[in-house]
């Protein structure tokens, strides 16, 4: 997920991505996505089993900025908000 401008790119891992994005979208939680306005979802991945998805959440938050904004660009060249696809 992002902010408005693109700067800011938050990662992680939720069993229910529609639930999620509504919270973020609706600031329901104090903290990081908070503090910056995180309310854009442009990347997302689907798994069945719980664990692969951790492992590919950790991946990608340690990861480097490039290869996050490359994933992105892959997937929507355009940093459309797919939250509204959902």
């Amino acid at each position: 997920m992002t902010n408005k401008s693109n700067r800011v790119l938050y990662t992680g891992v939720t069993s229910n991505l529609i639930k999620r994005v509504y919270q973020h979208k609706h600031t329901m939680f104090r903290g990081f996505t908070m503090k910056y306005n995180v309310k854009k979802l442009v990347y997302y991945e689907v798994f069945d089993n719980i664990n692969d998805a951790i492992t590919a959440e950790k991946r990608v938050k340690k990861g480097p900025r490039q290869r996050k904004i490359e994933l992105i660009n892959r997937m929507n060249p355009e940093w459309k908000d797919l939250g509204k696809e959902l």
